[in-house]
């Protein structure tokens, strides 16, 4: 391919049609003729010699050089958009639309005082969330699919460490709360005021996963001690797992914070683990293309003002319950990926 000749609005509608997995969308998107799509792309092929999209019922799917191709090319046109655009942002006057990934019992938590923090200061702003299914979100940041994903990362601090000035993302600790076992409140542990290891094993359990592994810390934790658990069920969402605990006599360990957040919290009683077990700190992390994008620090500070006001609320939660044997900790904790970013 010769670059001095290669007509760059092809990189854009490329991005678009990427983005979008169909053509007659992405064309919307663009202001642009579906035809006047499938030209661009048909120009694209040719200039790279590569066949990038594969038709299918639904729209298109991109071939391995595609997906090769897409981080690079979505990285430039980010670059010259913020080099290009003026760097303000008026969060009354300027409408966006912001992804957030983030799991259910995150989502219970954060979404509704996002909202009132949007309603209040009368922003513009529009949220698209969509399920987070990973513990490692650089993929789903990389690729553009989201601009912040909010969830426990146990492994992503000592990884972007590790990579030190390369690191693409960037990650902020939010809030911080712990594990507890949860089971319904007439249930015959409910009777006890400490739950002993032994009790914990020999229960029937319920296992949140997103990916639906066979298994989890809670397991690696047990293992450690030479013991294991009996799972029953396991699920994708913390929300089934409080309804499914809420009408039998399983137990699950869910964060104590998201238990009022079911709905149906009265149903339910909580018990310190009688073991060990990390607690959460709760993180949002974004690429470190947006580190100069006003908007998008205007959706991270508003970010840090709802956390800030949810751990005020899970901080007398706890004291309440005097569950908690953990010394109170940082709320607020922030690992630059990259000095120069």
């Amino acid at each position: 391919m010769n670059f001095r000749t290669l007509d760059l609005n092809l990189l854009r509608v490329f991005d678009a049609v990427m983005t979008e997995r169909n053509v007659t969308r992405a064309a919307d998107h663009l202001a642009m003729s579906q035809p006047a799509v499938s030209n661009a792309l048909r120009r694209l092929r040719e200039a790279t010699n590569e066949e990038l999209f594969v038709p299918t019922q639904a729209g298109v799917t991109p071939t391995r050089q595609a997906e090769e191709l897409w981080p690079v090319v979505r990285t430039a046109l980010d670059g010259l958009r913020t080099a290009l655009e003026p760097q303000v942002f008026d969060p009354r006057r300027d409408e966006r639309t912001f992804t957030l990934a983030m799991a259910d019992a995150t989502a219970a938590l954060a979404l509704p005082l996002l909202v009132a923090h949007i309603e209040a200061t009368q922003a513009r702003a529009n949220l698209r969330i969509i399920p987070l299914a990973t513990r490692d979100p650089r993929a789903l940041l990389d690729h553009g699919d989201a601009d912040v994903a909010l969830g426990f990362f146990p492994e992503l601090p000592t990884a972007l460490t590790a990579e030190s000035g390369s690191a693409g993302v960037r990650f902020e600790s939010l809030w911080h709360c712990e594990y507890v076992c949860v089971m319904r409140r007439d249930h015959p542990l409910a009777r006890k005021k400490t739950l002993t290891l032994d009790d914990f094993c020999a229960a029937r359990h319920l296992r949140v996963s997103f990916a639906g592994r066979p298994r989890g810390f809670v397991d690696n934790a047990l293992e450690r001690l030479g013991r294991s658990r009996k799972v029953g069920v396991t699920v994708n969402q913390f929300h089934s797992a409080a309804s499914a605990v809420r009408h039998s006599d399983l137990l699950t360990v869910l964060p104590r914070s998201f238990v009022p957040a079911t709905g149906f919290g009265d149903a339910l009683t909580c018990r310190a683990l009688p073991f060990e077990l990390a607690a959460i700190d709760v993180a949002m992390v974004w690429h470190r293309r947006h580190a100069s994008d006003p908007g998008h620090g205007w959706l991270r500070e508003a970010l840090k003002q709802c956390a800030s006001t949810l751990q005020m609320q899970v901080a007398p939660a706890a004291a309440a319950q005097s569950i908690s044997t953990s010394p109170p900790r940082p709320s607020r904790r922030l690992v630059a990926a990259s000095a120069s970013a």
